[in-house]
């Protein structure tokens, strides 16, 4: 439970510097909100983006993972459809948002990771 609180709220940061950062990506209201939009999408992303980086393998071969970042752009173009509080301008707008999302996710994820070895 400890860990999924974790991800909700590393998600939520980076969607909201994701909406700070680039102009074509908005969310309005207040914290509870970008919560909610962080949860609609972390459950698009565990649902959703397995099935899609099956099927879309031989693409992700050929670019070399860089179509990871389309797939999450499409990801963050359907929470924007799902959700009135959160606005994404159109496909290049979410692809880097979408990048942004993977940076800040990734240094946030490896910043609050324990210092154990395994």
């Amino acid at each position: 439970m400890r860990n999924f609180v974790i991800r909700l709220f590393v998600n939520a940061l980076a969607l909201a510097a994701a909406a700070w950062l680039i102009d074509g990506i908005q969310m309005s209201g207040d914290f509870m909100d970008v919560l909610l939009v962080a949860l609609v999408f972390g459950i698009l992303n565990a649902l959703l983006k397995p099935l899609l980086i099956l099927f879309s393998l031989p693409l992700l071969i050929l670019s070399l993972g860089l179509f990871a970042l389309v797939i999450n752009a499409g990801l963050l173009m359907l929470t924007a459809s799902l959700l009135d509080d959160f606005a994404v301008a159109g496909f290049w707008t979410a692809v880097l948002g979408s990048l942004v999302i993977s940076i800040v996710t990734m240094l946030l994820g490896g910043a609050l990771k324990d210092g154990k070895k395994g």
